[in-house]
């Protein structure tokens, strides 16, 4: 097939669902991938069956072997550059897209050329160490300055949060939430109480969270779905934003809690209420801590 069948074939199916604008515009638009692992990379498979051709890819990180539990890479994969295994899997699928790889991340080096010529921006940067959230927030910096939207998510324990930033309108970066001086000053638990609102953590991790609050080497428990989830909501979400269109700047799914039984949701509300509670006092000492 030439590439202009090849593509046709493989979007035919998305007839009635992705309009011929829509899928016009994800044919002819770049996107840019910055961090390829765990939500980043559940992301991408999506975006190229949806019929994405154009990838930018960022990610300065190799595959481990925990990483295998949630992100798009078998064994074979690991102690290899994510970006360049999330290009791989693009033309495993369509030979035709076009994939630049930049397995030095986002960074003052590269950030010009990542942004240069994308119409849209998926953050999948990792915030477990300060040099990610540097890195994040330079590429938020970016976007503002280049009025293109961006969406990025939290996975947290059952929940998926995904957050759109649509910087063609929204003026500052994380909608004014965290500053540059905030990366500068503050730690990552304190970024994260800023990021996330308190209503969307479930339960799970505000039971984590009290035994661990403050812990510069938590990890953070993250599972496949949740990880999925990002990738079914972010891919939607793009196909509208190439199209020029709106959405919703927040989108939050528990998966758990959509599955328990009635009773079993109401008291899942109760026990949060409970965890949060105990929580409050190390919540406020670090948040007095930030604003300090």
């Amino acid at each position: 097939m030439s590439p202009d069948e090849f593509y046709a074939e493989l979007t035919t199916r998305n007839r009635g669902v992705v309009s011929a604008a829509e899928q016009d515009a994800l044919r002819t638009s770049t996107v840019l991938v910055a961090g390829c692992g765990s939500i980043g990379g559940a992301a991408v498979e999506p975006l190229v069956r949806l019929g994405a051709r154009n990838f930018l890819l960022a990610d300065p990180g190799e595959y481990e072997v925990n990483n295998l539990n949630r992100q798009s890479a078998t064994a074979a994969d690991t102690d290899r550059n994510k970006a360049l295994v999330a290009s791989e899997r693009i033309l495993g699928i369509n030979p035709h897209a076009k994939t630049a790889v930049f397995t030095q991340g986002v960074g003052e080096d590269t950030i010009e050329q990542l942004t240069a010529d994308c119409q849209v921006i998926v953050d999948g940067i990792d915030v477990t160490t300060m040099s990610g959230w540097r890195a994040k927030h330079l590429l938020h910096r970016t976007a503002v300055a280049r009025k293109l939207p961006l969406v990025t998510g939290w996975d947290i324990a059952g929940a998926q949060y995904v957050r759109c930033y649509d910087y063609r309108t929204v003026r500052k970066p994380f909608d004014g939430a965290i500053s540059q001086s905030d990366i500068e000053e503050l730690t990552s638990w304190q970024l994260l109480l800023k990021a996330i609102p308190l209503r969307y953590v479930p339960v799970e991790m505000l039971t984590e969270v009290k035994d661990n609050l403050g812990r510069p080497d938590y990890s953070f428990p993250q599972v496949t779905y949740v990880a999925l989830t990002f990738g079914a909501i972010t891919s939607h979400m793009v196909v509208k934003l190439l199209a020029g269109e709106q959405v919703r700047p927040e989108v939050y799914i528990d998966v758990h809690q959509e599955i328990r039984s009635n009773w079993g949701q109401l008291a899942t509300r109760l026990r949060w209420v409970g965890e949060l509670a105990s929580l409050a006092p190390k919540l406020l000492k670090l948040s007095r801590g930030a604003q300090a």
